[in-house]
């Protein structure tokens, strides 16, 4: 008969040893040169993706935890340390893709190095009386999602990556149980939210990220929420009615990024002898109409909203609403600034840099991609990103008063 212990250490590894394997499946079918490539700051190229998810475990599990680890190379932090200023220096976001070495082969060397330290830890605090049982499984929870984070960030990136490869190659990168993931809604039974006080955020004993908690009360008015998401020929009405060329759609740091950076369809789209083309994991193809708009940023889902005379959810809203609608294929806009809710405590030491320093000039996003791993979201789950990025499968969904 299976003991406690057993049954935990069982859970721990397998669950452990999935997420890195699908890790390395999301790389499995590119070229040494692929892992390397950062065309701009906001990307990460996938050898430090590799590296740094690696790093997570090492710096926060093993080096705490593990009596006597060695750390794999003492350089290492430096190296793959993203944003925690607590844990010390590191190397500049915009010059991750100078990092010609460490070699693609060391970063796996890497990897399995702390694999299998980190499964030796796992065996011991599941068979031995571990003191600090609670607080290791909470940060080998948060070391999980963390990089299952980094899965729909090492997907987006290569697409990015890929997409701006002038030869537009066709890779598989995301695992076929994705594209099984999401299902696309094509009811049009509208959605309602009757006038109310409503309670948000996370409450149970499954896991949340730190911003869902604070499980609060907020007044919403009555509102008709759309059923589907904005598809390519809705947006393309857009494009085709003078959009992008009339600056009453837009807010004017919007018109600004339009003008600036000459913007005239969402990303990875391309006029090709009159028709319109999007880079996607197949190649260049003509864009489809009836898939949902993707890659989009804030300033182009707010213009288009306002171009139908409505407008986007708010947060609040898409977490009541979403209870009757099917959601999970884009990442979608909200019309909420990334804030914390009442009550949020920051953690001390590192793990406390998470979320809440990074609450000012964001716009939140609810629900999941295409690229978000099985079982990574949830309808509290609050994703924030600057309002004029749309490498993430962002998507469009609108709300009108009634």
């Amino acid at each position: 008969m299976n003991t406690v212990s057993d049954l935990v250490q069982t859970s721990w590894l397998a669950r452990f040893k999935n997420i890195r394997q699908r890790t390395a499946a999301i790389c499995q079918n590119l070229t040494t040169e692929d892992y390397v490539v950062q065309p701009i700051a906001d990307v990460s190229p996938a050898k430090w993706h590799l590296g740094h998810t690696t790093w997570f475990f090492e710096t926060f599990l093993l080096v705490p935890y593990l009596k006597g680890y060695q750390v794999f190379h003492p350089d290492f932090s430096f190296v793959f340390n993203s944003y925690y200023e607590t844990v010390g220096k590191r190397v500049l976001r915009t010059d991750r893709g100078n990092l010609t070495r460490p070699t693609v082969e060391e970063v796996y060397a890497y990897r399995t190095y702390v694999d299998t330290h980190l499964e030796e830890l796992l065996l011991t605090v599941a068979t031995s009386d571990f003191e600090q049982r609670e607080e290791f499984a909470e940060l080998l929870e948060i070391g999980f999602n963390h990089e299952e984070q980094h899965q729909e960030l090492l997907v987006t990136d290569l697409k990015y990556i890929l997409g701006h490869n002038p030869l537009f190659p066709a890779v598989k990168v995301i695992p076929d149980e994705l594209y099984l993931y999401n299902e696309f809604n094509t009811s049009n039974q509208k959605v309602y939210i009757e006038e109310g006080v409503y309670e948000i955020g996370h409450r149970g004993n499954g896991f949340s990220f730190d911003n869902e908690l604070g499980r609060h009360k907020v007044y919403l008015p009555s509102v008709s929420v759309s059923p589907k998401l904005i598809t390519n020929a809705e947006f393309m009405e857009f494009m085709e009615a003078g959009g992008y060329q009339n600056f009453n759609h837009w807010l004017a740091e919007g018109w600004d990024w339009v003008k600036q950076h000459q913007i005239q369809a969402p990303l990875y789209w391309h006029k090709i002898e009159g028709s319109w083309w999007n880079y996607t994991f197949e190649g260049l193809q003509p864009v489809n109409t009836d898939d949902a708009v993707c890659h989009v940023s804030f300033y182009e889902a707010d213009a288009f909203a306002r171009w139908k005379g409505q407008r986007l959810l708010t947060e609040f809203e898409w977490e009541i609403a979403a209870q009757q609608f099917v959601w999970g294929q884009r990442w979608e806009w909200t019309n909420s600034a990334y804030l914390a809710y009442p009550g949020f405590a920051k953690a001390e030491g590192a793990v406390g840099e998470y979320n809440g320093k990074f609450m000012i000039n964001q716009m939140v996003l609810r629900g999941a991609s295409a690229a978000t791993p099985p079982q990574h979201s949830r309808i509290t789950y609050r994703n924030f990103f600057q309002t004029d990025k749309r490498w993430q499968f962002t998507g469009i969904r609108l709300v009108q008063n009634f």
